[in-house]
């Protein structure tokens, strides 16, 4: 699969996209207005404990408390002088942590919503070859590095790093010459003594660590063999690119390019289309199927559409298992490129025969090996339901791009001017019976005065009026759609 890595810098905004085969998998956009918790070290102060959420909520210096759940609380107080029991329950939050007591934590979440970020006291440090868990033992190697050869030589390497805590081999390392790994568990080694030292001087709360820009962060996390060139449209952001990889990956220097297009580069390789397209309800598939995808409060639902695809033959059954087949591959695409997380429910179309099921199932997983998220997927129900739980650290595409509508106030709904005219109907109704002087005046929005008029006789009718003499209908253009206005004039 062709991979390319395309960064657009400007002076506020910064954004990444992993492109696969020509298309945008992954978007990735960093404000300076509101810069990422994810990954920064606190030494933060708990503020309450909760024993009936068997969690904690810890001042780390942000508007909202972060929230600490007891098993993100536990092991890591193996390394604070904490109860650390080998085996058996985990102690209740109250005997671990108490209100006032100063704890090093790491953000694992974004505020999402209306909560506030979550942390954990296990903190981890991510280099582009390995992760360092300073709070953990022994070695593993990512279960995406394949084939057995090359995670055998990868585990052998890890294993012969000294010293304490853990680390795990991330998929980058593939190929890694011998002394790669050992240099970098030293560099992480080192800068964990590091936050440890400036986290014995510091008053809670403070940040002791900050994670690395989103340009330096892409190539970290996103920068394998399998990439084909980084396209950087900014020179400064160019240089801190080069300065990266000299330093940890000096092979890959040469797939830097400065982009040098006519017009913005997210624009004319096609990202910023499907960034819009990203932010609709509806998608069309090339068969002229299509997939409805709607997030809510609980949950995201998907719903799959034959739409205008009437399939090659006469059965239906074949028509509705290729459109299927076809909505997984972009149903697996959208949830990455939109980081669609919590649970997913995918509503496929019907199919009667187990066999064709199973062969969705199978290219539904195959699909979502591509996803770096953790996921589970449940086995489809009798009625076409797909449940998946998908991990998800920050906010959504959606959540970063758009807010609630000041008109619908994020609920999507509007009554209509039909519905509008009928509430008008009756609240006129009752006030000008209980206070028959007048004349009256209703003001509303153009539309509902709109639907009014054209429906005048039935509406002087039903709100017992003889004549148009006793009531004047007014437009107000300022209104909100829902907003109307009732009194004596």
């Amino acid at each position: 699969m062709i991979k390319d890595l395309v960064i657009n810098a400007g002076l506020q905004e910064i954004r990444a996209a992993l492109l696969e085969e020509g298309l945008p998998a992954e978007i990735f956009v960093e404000r300076a207005l509101r810069p990422p918790l994810l990954g920064n070290i606190y030494k933060g102060r708990v503020s309450n404990v909760l024993p009936g959420m068997q969690s904690a909520f810890v001042d780390i210096g942000q508007d909202r408390d972060a929230f600490l759940f007891v098993a993100d609380l536990f092991p890591g107080t193996r390394s604070g002088g904490g109860p650390s029991p080998s085996h058996g329950r985990v102690p209740s939050v109250e005997c671990l942590v108490k209100p006032g007591q100063e704890a090093l934590v790491q953000v694992i979440k974004e505020p999402l919503g209306g909560k506030g970020p979550r942390v954990t006291t296990q903190i981890s440090l991510p280099g582009r070859s390995l992760v360092f868990v300073p709070g953990r033992a022994g070695r593993a190697v990512s279960r995406r590095i394949e084939p057995d050869g090359e995670r055998l030589r990868l585990q052998q390497l890890a294993d012969a790093i000294p010293g304490d805590g853990g680390f795990i081999v991330r998929t980058a390392a593939y190929g890694s010459p011998p002394g790669l790994l050992g240099e970098e568990a030293r560099w992480l080694r080192r800068r964990w003594e590091e936050i440890r030292s400036a986290s014995a001087g510091a008053a809670a709360p403070d940040c002791l660590h900050r994670e690395e820009s989103l340009a330096v962060r892409v190539l970290r996390d996103l920068l394998t063999e399998e990439v084909r060139r980084v396209v950087v449209d900014d020179e400064s952001t160019l240089e801190k690119c080069r300065v990266f990889l000299r330093s940890y990956a000096p092979h890959l220097v040469t797939r830097l390019q400065r982009y040098e297009g006519g017009g913005p580069v997210f624009e004319v390789m096609g990202i910023e289309k499907e960034i819009q397209r990203a932010l609709r309800r509806r998608v069309w598939l090339p068969s002229g199927g299509y997939l409805v995808i709607h997030p809510t409060e609980a949950l995201v639902a998907i719903d799959v559409n034959t739409g205008k695809y009437v399939g090659r033959n006469a059965r239906f059954e074949e028509t509705a298992l290729a459109t299927n087949v076809e909505a997984a591959r972009e149903i697996v695409r959208q949830i990455r490129l939109r980081d669609l997380g919590g649970i997913l429910v995918i509503d496929f179309i019907d199919l009667e025969h187990e066999e064709n099921r199973q062969e969705l199932a199978r290219a539904l997983e195959q699909e979502l090996k591509s996803d770096r998220a953790r996921s589970r997927v449940l086995p489809i129900s009798e009625f076409g339901l797909v449940q998946i739980t998908r991990h998800r650290a920050r906010p959504g595409l959606e959540s970063l791009l758009c807010g609630p509508c000041p008109v619908c106030q994020g609920s999507g709904r509007l009554r209509t001017p039909q519905t509008l005219r009928f509430q008008i109907q009756r609240e006129l109704k009752q006030t000008a019976g209980l206070a028959p002087e007048g004349p009256w005046l209703v003001r509303a929005h153009p539309a509902v005065v709109a639907e009014i008029q054209g429906n005048w006789s039935s509406f002087l009718e039903d709100t017992g009026f003889v004549s148009a003499e006793g009531i004047q209908i007014e437009s107000v253009r300022d209104f909100h759609p829902e907003e109307y206005e009732i009194r004596t004039s």
